[in-house]
């Protein structure tokens, strides 16, 4: 009796083991496609000079299918960020440089584009034991002239 619970402790030991490994995995293949997601909307925002409308929307979504790149069912984001097409979030801030009085140093002001995308963590037996869902990557766009 004494060898056959020793078996099943090592058994459940092993298992246990092989779930935290793939979930591990599975956290940084999903975390490698957010990021480089990121990295493509930046990169496809600086090269349309942050006007991102029709052409640049479709590279970007066709990069998402052929990364494989998903949020799951619904990206929420934060408050003052905008939703596009499920696969990210961007917002809009002013990097004018001002003085103290508040007036605008430049003639021309400067903004640039905040992105966030989500690691999409769907994996059943952790997220029932640690519940983690959502976690985000954020970059910035180079400022752009208005």
């Amino acid at each position: 009796m004494r060898d056959a619970m020793g078996g099943t402790v090592a058994l459940v030991i092993i298992v246990v083991f092989i779930v935290i490994a793939l979930g591990y995995m599975a956290f940084n293949v999903n975390y490698t496609k957010a990021f480089r997601m990121k990295n493509k909307i930046i990169s496809v925002y600086e090269d349309y000079d942050g006007n991102c409308l029709g052409e640049c929307r479709n590279a970007i979504k066709s990069y998402a299918k052929t990364l494989g790149y998903s949020t799951g069912n619904s990206m929420s984001c934060p408050n003052g960020y905008y939703n596009s097409d499920d696969l990210y979030c961007y917002k809009k801030v002013d990097a004018s440089n001002k003085s103290i009085d508040g007036i605008v140093d430049d003639a021309k002001s400067k903004s640039y584009y905040r992105i966030i995308t989500k690691i999409n963590v769907e994996i059943p037996i952790i997220n029932n034991i640690l519940d983690l869902r959502v976690f985000y990557i954020t970059g910035d766009t180079k400022s752009f002239e208005e």
